[in-house]
């Protein structure tokens, strides 16, 4: 005799069969159901039916995230701008199991086929991957300038409040558990000018220099003669503003312009903090090829850059593709390696700094904790609500080894295979 299927099902039940070894955290819903446990500091609250429809239409983190940017999915028991306990929770204790079809039918059936149809995502959410090839192929530069204008755009003032003084938007480096963030990130600068043995008078091209940390400090520090190139207009304009502040326009600039367009060559030392992220993998031959003809024989590379624990390529995360880093790709640090010496780098050294990431993250989700109401002030709470989200599942993301961070060393080398490198490395931890 064949089990008769039921006509409903609540959504704690649909839920439940679908992480069968339960939740760590209190889900309840507004079909009057529940599962997880009552004493349990996080409450997840499912308020409406179109955020059922964002969760059953868009399977996965997209879904759950359309419906808590858009404030059907509500949060207790955790800070918006910093929800690190909850995303630990669901990264590290809630494992999901794909249905069988039989038993999906069963769920959608008992939910109601009224919800298949999904509802407008969030104006947060950036453009689907088939309908960015309007705005060319991926990783043109006219959709790299668009990808780049959904990130870095979002407004300086918002990103002063998360980055700090410093707005330098990569991993820091931590001397120490103790250091603060700025500290930090003035190592990070002077790690990579020391790993470029940078001197007076040399000449240093920064390539998707952000709001010009390196090119102030290469400038400031070492007398360096620097050229900064970003595709953020609204990143030159206050990195511009910055150099003029300090004094420093006979030494610095930077410019809002692809990396690619740039004409001068012959420069002393490249470095590329958290560009390698953007322009795809299949482009690193030609990245690579672009970097050494840009550099004097002699004269060295530092790419650091967010990597893969693996050289496994496989598609960003939605989550992050369609609301973070639109058409950004990740490959393991032996991919980039490779690359570098397949355009006729000679790799000297590479590290690895993923705890040192997950310090930084934790760092700027607390600045915007501290900041919240004016961050919300600035950019609305949907979209604070986002980053937030986004810090703490990246933090958590270092924290397991999902995600890594690289820099890797080179040089160009001269027609006598001379590198220029003394015998030890000179620059310190």
């Amino acid at each position: 005799m064949t089990a008769t299927i039921p006509t409903q099902i609540s959504i704690a039940a649909a839920l439940t069969a679908v992480a069968p070894e339960g939740l760590p955290f209190r889900f309840t819903a507004y079909d009057g159901s529940a599962t997880g446990p009552e004493d349990s500091p996080i409450h997840m609250h499912l308020a409406t039916e179109r955020g059922l429809s964002y969760i059953l239409t868009a399977p996965g983190d997209l879904g759950m995230v359309r419906a808590y940017v858009q404030g059907d999915l509500e949060i207790e028991g955790s800070h918006p701008g910093n929800p690190y306990g909850l995303m630990k929770m669901m990264l590290n204790q809630v494992h999901f199991q794909r249905p069988t079809p039989s038993e999906a039918l069963r769920i959608v059936r008992g939910l109601g086929w009224s919800h298949l149809k999904p509802p407008p995502p969030p104006p947060q959410e950036h453009l689907p991957k088939w309908r960015r090839t309007f705005e060319g192929l991926r990783h043109s530069k006219s959709r790299d300038k668009a990808a780049i204008h959904h990130h870095y755009d979002v407004s300086n003032t918002f990103y002063e409040y998360i980055l700090g003084p410093s707005m330098t938007y990569t991993c820091a480096v931590y001397p120490s558990l103790d250091a603060t963030l700025e500290e930090a990130q003035h190592e990070k600068y002077d790690l990579v000018a020391r790993k470029l043995d940078l001197k007076p008078g040399q000449r240093l091209l920064d390539v998707g220099c952000g709001w010009g940390g390196m090119v102030r400090h290469a400038a400031r520090e070492y007398g360096v003669k620097t050229l900064g190139v970003t595709l953020s207009a609204a990143q030159a304009e206050w990195a511009q503003a910055a150099i003029k502040r300090e004094g420093l326009e006979d030494l610095a600039e930077v410019r809002f312009s692809d990396y690619r367009d740039v004409t001068e060559t012959n420069f002393d030392a490249i470095s590329s903090i958290g560009l390698t992220e953007h322009i795809g993998v299949r482009n690193y031959p030609s990245y690579f090829g672009f970097l050494l003809d840009h550099l004097k024989p002699g004269g060295r590379l530092l790419n650091h850059s967010i990597t893969r624990p693996d050289n496994r390529f496989r598609p960003t995360g939605a989550f992050i593709d369609r609301y973070i880093f639109p058409d950004g790709e990740l490959i393991g640090s032996g991919r980039i390696i490779a690359d570098a010496q397949d355009a006729g780098f000679e790799v000297r050294h590479e590290e690895n700094l993923r705890e040192h990431y997950a310090l930084t993250l934790n760092a700027w989700s607390n600045n915007l904790v501290a900041h919240w109401d004016e961050a919300v002030a600035e950019v609305g709470y949907p979209t604070a609500k986002v980053w937030g989200l986004y810090l703490a599942a990246c933090q958590v993301g270092f924290e397991r080894n999902n995600t890594q961070l690289h820099q890797v060393l080179a040089v160009k080398l001269d027609d006598q295979a001379n590198a220029h490198f003394p015998l030890r490395p000179t620059w310190g931890s």
